[in-house]
């Protein structure tokens, strides 16, 4: 083997291994988790190839910035690629429930639209009892 030919092969050989490593960093490597918990707005299986599960969960909080503590929702947006999970989440409508999630740094089509693939229900609050309106009587 000539030298141009050694390092050419050489450099194939590190861009092949810095490519696989970005695409392992960007897409597999998990960034971060954690666990939301609040209420789900949305939840439903969408996509043209891969149909994935997308949801929004609605958290209540104080809005710290503000002097005057208002309260404010916040919106956390995620995908789950786990049928059973999915149906547990369908199942739990109407109530607090606890998600945890892992963050990825970039999405793939199988896997959601969101960086936050949730893999399992931590807890699900009990059902809410209706609210009985009093009417005033006739």
């Amino acid at each position: 083997m000539t030298t141009g030919a050694k390092v050419a092969t050489s450099l194939s050989v590190i861009a092949v291994v810095g490519l696989a490593v970005f695409i392992f960093i960007k897409f597999f490597f998990v960034y971060s988790e954690g666990i939301n918990e609040g209420d789900i707005n949305y939840f439903q299986k969408e996509g043209f190839i891969f149909k994935t599960y997308e949801g929004k969960m609605i958290q209540t909080g104080y809005n710290s910035k503000n002097s005057s503590a208002t309260i404010q929702s916040n919106e956390f947006k995620f995908s789950v690629d786990d049928p059973r999970i999915a149906q547990q989440i369908e199942a739990s409508s109407n109530r607090q429930i606890k998600l945890h999630w892992k963050r990825y740094l970039g999405t793939l089509p199988w896997r959601g639209n969101s960086e936050y693939v949730v893999d399992s229900i931590v807890s699900v609050a009990p059902t809410a009892l209706p609210i009985q309106e009093v009417l005033p009587p006739q």
